[in-house]
C-alpha cells in the first residue's frame, strides 16, 4: 500500500525521486499523464523504508538495479498539481543515485520504456535547459548546480 490518501480536495503523498547525474545532465521522464518533465521516483509504501523504495521505483521505471550515493534534500511541497487540481502536501526524499554498473548511458539521450500500462520517454536534459522547461521540481532548476554535502530540508510554498 502506497503512503498517499486523499481528503476533500487536498492530497498527502510520501514519495522518493531518483537524482541521476551524467556530465552535466539529469535524467528526467514523462509520460501520457503529465505535460511536465519530473524525475524517476515514486511512493513509499507501508513498512518500506525511502531507501528501498527508491532503489524499487529505479528498477520498476528504468529496468536496472541502482546504489544510492546519499541522500541530498528532504523537500516538504505545498502545491497545487497541474493535471488533478488537487492541493498537495508532498514529503519528497531526494536520493543522488550511482549508475556505474548499469547499461543506462547505453540507451541514448532518449529512450521509451513501458511500465505496467503507461509508456515513459526519458530524456538527458542539459542542466542549463532545465530553466527554459516544463520541469519539476522547480528548486532543482537552481539546486542542480550545488548538491548538497549533508543531507537538507527544504520547504516549497508554490
Amino acid at each position: 500500500m502506497d503512503i498517499s490518501f486523499i481528503h476533500n480536495n487536498e492530497k498527502f503523498n510520501y514519495m522518493v525521486c531518483a537524482v541521476i547525474i551524467n556530465d552535466n545532465n539529469i535524467l528526467a521522464m514523462k509520460d501520457e499523464r503529465s505535460p511536465y518533465y519530473y524525475l524517476p521516483g515514486g511512493r513509499v509504501m507501508m513498512g518500506e523504508t525511502a531507501e528501498e523504495a527508491v532503489i524499487r521505483e529505479v528498477k520498476e521505471e528504468l529496468k536496472i538495479k541502482v546504489s544510492i550515493d546519499r541522500p541530498l534534500w528532504l523537500n516538504q511541497s505545498f502545491f497545487t498539481e497541474d493535471g488533478d487540481h488537487l492541493q498537495y502536501h508532498e514529503i519528497c526524499i531526494y536520493f543522488l543515485i550511482n549508475i556505474e554498473d548499469t547499461i543506462l548511458l547505453e540507451r541514448g539521450n532518449k529512450f521509451y520504456l513501458q511500465e505496467d500500462v503507461h509508456f515513459h520517454q526519458f530524456e538527458w536534459l542539459k542542466f542549463d535547459s532545465l530553466k527554459d522547461l516544463y520541469f519539476y521540481p522547480l528548486f532543482l532548476k537552481e539546486e542542480i548546480y550545488n548538491l548538497p554535502e549533508v543531507f537538507t530540508l527544504r520547504t516549497d510554498m508554490e
